[in-house]
């Protein structure tokens, strides 16, 4: 069985997959093509090497394993016509962005930016506006895996932690949960809000005008999920007139970042570049992800991480 990696995880985790009976080759997603060498090949593990490489012609693809969690860079309209089971890297991230949205959390209250600004410049003030996280109300939307991650260690501050979700399901870690259609009711009362949804095609811009003005007045606000799912232009309106008192945002609707983008100017946000994800685990989970689910497929049985393409993650 030939496998196609974009990532070269090492010889001693490649060796770990031949024993499965793996053939593996293992090229760079850099200006990747169809060649005839990747006619067999049956499984793809990559991030995104789809603006270059036709996996319309790999006519022997059956399982294609990103290292993202996020599935929109696939041509999902080739993996349903040719019945590719999708995998994402679920799972994979969920310790580090917790850690971050916490993290982020604690940087807005306690006014890191601006004590951190009177470091540089040498500068003794002692700050009076900083806040507790204990007792704040914290409102995800999305309550999945990431979302859970961070709730679960949120508990240990004494926050009330609530979600947003499609149908508003009970999930673990958050004290209640609303549907799309019952989000002002949580939003409006909601000292931070989170978001940690998927990107799909129902979730373009969700976060627009009216439900930043269902937001609390000096809500805090941070974003992991993807950009495209915020309307920019009325987030920035929102951190002008401090409707929003302060944003962290790790994702843009555009990547990088461009030098014009006024967010750069912006004293009431904090910017990290798509950073959240990274730990030193990162690849022993993504690896992780990948052999479990090769080793299952290889045995007929459910692969563990596989993508509702339907849903979209």
């Amino acid at each position: 069985m030939k496998a196609l990696f974009t990532y070269n995880y090492g010889d001693e985790k490649l060796e770990k997959l031949k024993k499965l009976g793996l053939d593996i080759i293992v090229k760079s997603e850099k200006d990747l093509y169809y060649t005839d060498e990747l006619k067999d090949i049956e499984i793809l593990a990559c991030y995104n090497p789809f603006k270059t490489l036709d996996i319309e012609r790999m006519e022997n693809l059956k399982l294609i394993l990103l290292t993202s969690t996020g599935i929109d860079q696939v041509p999902l309209d080739i993996v349903k016509k040719n019945n590719i089971t999708l995998c994402n890297n679920k799972y994979g991230y969920n310790v580090p962005i917790g850690e971050w949205i916490v993290l982020k959390i604690l940087e807005m209250l306690k006014e890191s930016k601006m004590i951190y600004s009177n470091q540089e410049k040498n500068k003794w003030k002692t700050n009076m506006d900083i806040l507790e996280l204990t007792d704040k109300n914290v409102t995800f939307i999305g309550t999945g895996n990431i979302a859970t991650e961070a709730a679960k260690r949120l508990e240990a501050f004494e926050c009330n932690i609530c979600g947003i979700n499609t149908t508003g399901h009970s999930v673990d870690y958050f004290k209640q949960c609303f549907s799309m259609k019952e989000s002002h009711k949580i939003l409006s009362k909601s000292d931070i809000v989170v978001v940690t949804i998927p990107y799909t095609k129902d979730t373009y811009k969700l976060v627009n005008k009216d439900m930043i003005d269902n937001m609390k007045d000096g809500v805090y606000f941070i974003n992991i999920s993807r950009g495209d799912i915020v309307d920019e232009k009325e987030l920035i309106k929102a951190l002008k007139n401090k409707k929003i008192k302060m944003a962290a945002l790790d994702v843009f609707e555009e990547e990088p970042l461009r030098d014009d983008n006024e967010i750069w100017k912006l004293e009431n946000v904090l910017i990290s570049s798509h950073n959240s994800w990274v730990s030193e685990m990162r690849n022993v989970r993504r690896f992780s992800n990948i052999y479990q689910n090769i080793s299952n497929y290889i045995s007929d049985e459910e692969v563990i991480t596989k993508v509702d393409l339907n849903k979209g993650y």
